[in-house]
């Protein structure tokens, strides 16, 4: 855990939490879909299936059509900087992306999006043995938290 992270214990039984996984550098997806499904164990929950996408620009697409569904949405991607300006624009509009369809719907958006300048630095964000962070994991916590949350405060 990185200096400075809280330390979430959540319940999430009785949610229904959908993951969103972008397909790009398998083995660093593969962490991080482990990672968020360990988180939804812990939050007392089934792990689920992730719906797979073809990459991190598509991740906010899918959000949008599930979260209507779902009371929280895990999106799950890598984006490692390359020669040209593709990262930049990938990285902001996945972000963008995400940010819109959680205020839009209501729906938290767990940010489990690695944007990263290498592959070390991706691979030291999965949740792998030897990986400094675990992304994924802190991703299904903190959307499952703030569901939570929003379940205690009043709409309108």
């Amino acid at each position: 855990m990185k200096s400075g992270s809280p330390t979430l214990t959540v319940d999430g039984r009785g949610l229904q939490v959908a993951i969103i996984a972008a397909s790009w550098h398998a083995t660093v997806m593969d962490g991080l879909i482990a990672g968020a499904q360990r988180g939804l164990t812990d939050a007392g929950l089934e792990p689920v299936e992730p719906v797979r996408v073809p990459g991190t620009f598509e991740l906010a697409v899918a959000a949008a059509r599930l979260a209507p569904h779902y009371d929280a949405v895990v999106a799950l991607g890598v984006v490692i900087r390359g020669g040209t300006p593709h990262f930049d624009y990938v990285c902001q509009a996945a972000t963008t992306g995400l940010t819109e369809v959680s205020v839009r719907t209501g729906v938290p958006v767990g940010f489990g999006v690695l944007t990263c300048d290498n592959e070390q630095q991706a691979l030291d964000r999965a949740g792998l043995d030897g990986s400094s962070e675990d992304k994924g994991y802190e991703a299904a916590t903190a959307a499952i938290a703030t569901a939570r949350v929003l379940d205690g405060v009043k709409a309108g």
